[in-house]
């Protein structure tokens, strides 16, 4: 199914997603955030050739909060996760940084995963147990652990709450701070060794289910800001502190969450 689903992955990327880059106009949803008639192009064409590959409730987020939900409770034993375009933002502005992202969920967790970025032709993937790759080479790509001091983080500061974005940007534990604006392709970035550590203060399904996997299977790490397992919660805004390294993981981990208590 893996080598279907990235066939079809690639494809929707080269009909509907490119020949429009630079050249839709931004649309604004309900909840503020922009889409695109690319998105909604690129969506319907993954449901619908997904859906040929292995029939299961289809989830995607483009779709209405009432249709997401229906689809998340009848997709228990299997369910596509999808965003279309992952970092909408950057395909609007031009920026080289949007992927498209599908999983395959059972029981609330990706077992499958594939994440692409069309415009590098970068094409991450994954399956439960069996590791994660880009093209074809095994993940980790770098694997050089730098000290907690030397690390390079991903966090998005607007996500987080303003008393803990404030102590990450004036008193930072590591060495350089990013954020590229796709989450799906940021996960792919730490399981890849480019990125040490992660910090998201809340992501939807489409944005973890494919990239959450492929961290998982490179050997990486993750948590949630209050619980131990990553799994627990809520699925629809659920947090992340991950590392691609077990020690700068636990290491992490601790400081982020003492972080957090310093400012209850």
């Amino acid at each position: 199914m893996l080598d279907e689903v990235i066939a079809v992955v690639r494809q929707v990327a080269r009909e509907e997603i490119m020949p429009r880059f630079l050249r839709v106009e931004r649309q604004i949803k309900a909840d503020g955030s922009f889409f695109t008639e690319a998105d909604m192009a690129a969506q319907v064409a993954l449901l619908d050739a997904l859906q040929k590959i292995c029939p299961a409730a289809v989830m995607g987020e483009e779709m209405t909060q009432q249709e997401q939900e229906a689809q998340w409770l009848a997709g228990n034993a299997g369910l596509w996760s999808v965003d279309p375009i992952d970092g909408t933002s950057n395909f609007i502005n031009g920026l080289p940084y949007f992927a498209v992202s599908v999983a395959y969920m059972q029981h609330g967790r990706g077992v499958l995963g594939v994440i692409y970025n069309p415009f590098t032709d970068e094409m991450f993937y994954a399956e439960k147990d069996k590791g994660a790759y880009l093209n074809g080479k095994p993940l980790p790509i770098n694997k050089y652990v730098p000290k907690m001091s030397g690390a390079m983080a991903n966090i998005d500061l607007k996500r987080l709450t303003p008393e803990l974005a404030a102590i990450v940007a004036s008193r930072p534990p590591f060495a350089s701070q990013r954020n590229y604006g796709a989450c799906a392709l940021e996960w792919c970035y730490v399981a890849a060794g480019y990125l040490d550590l992660y910090l998201h203060g809340g992501q939807k399904p489409w944005d973890y289910a494919a990239g959450s996997l492929v961290l998982r299977e490179a050997g990486g790490h993750m948590c949630g800001f209050d619980q131990d397992d990553y799994w627990d919660g809520s699925p629809w805004v659920r947090s992340v502190i991950a590392a691609n390294d077990h020690e700068l993981f636990l290491q992490w981990r601790d400081w982020v969450r003492s972080s957090i208590n310093s400012v209850m």
